[in-house]
């Protein structure tokens, strides 16, 4: 073998290690330093309570942790979609949505009914479902967070600690979004609230089952009393089995989801290749009213199987 190749090749295996060493050192330096975004707005604060207000305008809400839209809906989901609340920019967003989703209507139809139509609905739709994306998402997340998140405060609350300090310690050390979120409750157990009062606040800004029992356990025992350790151990067994049976039942109605997949996007794609590969096939009959009923008729009955299919293979547990 030429010793040249041989030198080309080592050349590279030290460059690609020298990247890789780089790539797992920066990593690693931001995993050790601010783990969730709560971190991040009180290392750039001066106080606790400047802190807390800013992550609660953050979130959508007021300085007293209230909603600022006199819309609960939208207000809800948008603290439960953990995104920055910037109206000005969302609203922006919409136009410059609105704009392009017209002229893209009007260009591919030249109808000004249907340009009307996506000037109204794509703007009122799309940011919906994003949103719904999101506060989806986030909803996982701290579902498969909050387990671990107990634990911790099991293993502090043996350890000798004050709940409100094992409350802090999740919100130093588990990443967004329970990071943040128990990071505000021991912020407003700072701010001067109490830990009931905190407890409550967080379920209600999560609206999560598994988060709402949580504080259900805190203001029992604050009242009853008892051994909190032991009630959010089973309080986090609880949690992992019906994480277990979420997931059993989403195997077990795997082949559904993918049959309805299947059959919703087969028509549409039949539709797309017969337009681009014969594009008379359809275009010399579309403007025909039966064709137009017929097809908005299929549309329907297929939108109707999809809900009979959702019903039938989701499960609430």
């Amino acid at each position: 073998m030429d010793f040249s190749v041989i030198l080309y090749v080592l050349a590279f295996a030290s460059a690609f290690l020298a990247v890789r060493s780089m790539l797992d050192l920066g990593r690693e330096m931001s995993d050790k330093s601010l783990v969730n975004n709560r971190l991040k707005v009180q290392a750039s604060t001066d106080s606790v309570s400047e802190a807390v207000v800013q992550l609660r305008r953050k979130r959508g809400l007021d300085e007293d942790g209230l909603p600022r839209l006199s819309m609960q809906r939208l207000s809800s989901m948008i603290t439960r979609s953990g995104l920055t609340f910037r109206p000005m920019a969302w609203c922006a967003g919409t136009v410059v949505l609105a704009i392009a989703a017209a002229i893209g209507t009007f260009a591919y139809t030249n109808s000004i009914l249907w340009t009307g139509l996506a000037l109204v609905i794509v703007p009122l739709l799309v940011p919906f479902m994003v949103l719904r994306y999101c506060v989806n998402r986030r909803e996982r997340q701290l579902g498969d967070q909050l387990p671990d998140g107990l634990e911790i405060i099991v293993r502090s609350l043996q350890a000798g600690h004050p709940v409100p300090t094992a409350v802090s310690l999740v919100g130093r050390e588990m990443p967004d979004p329970l990071g943040s979120e128990f990071g505000m409750v021991a912020d407003e157990i700072s701010y001067g609230s109490s830990l009931e009062e905190a407890v409550r606040k967080l379920a209600e800004r999560t609206e999560h089952p598994d988060v709402g029992l949580f504080a259900a356990n805190i203001r029992l025992q604050a009242r009853t009393g008892g051994n909190l350790g032991k009630l959010l151990a089973t309080n986090a067994r609880t949690i992992r089995q019906r994480q277990k049976m979420r997931l059993k039942v989403k195997a077990a109605s795997s082949e559904g989801r993918m049959s309805a997949t299947i059959l919703t996007a087969a028509p549409f794609v039949m539709l797309i290749s017969m337009h681009l590969m014969t594009p008379y096939f359809y275009g010399d009959v579309i403007h025909e009213p039966l064709i137009q009923w017929g097809l908005g008729g299929a549309f329907v009955w297929m939108m109707i199987g999809n809900l009979v299919m959702r019903k039938m293979i989701k499960f609430k547990v």
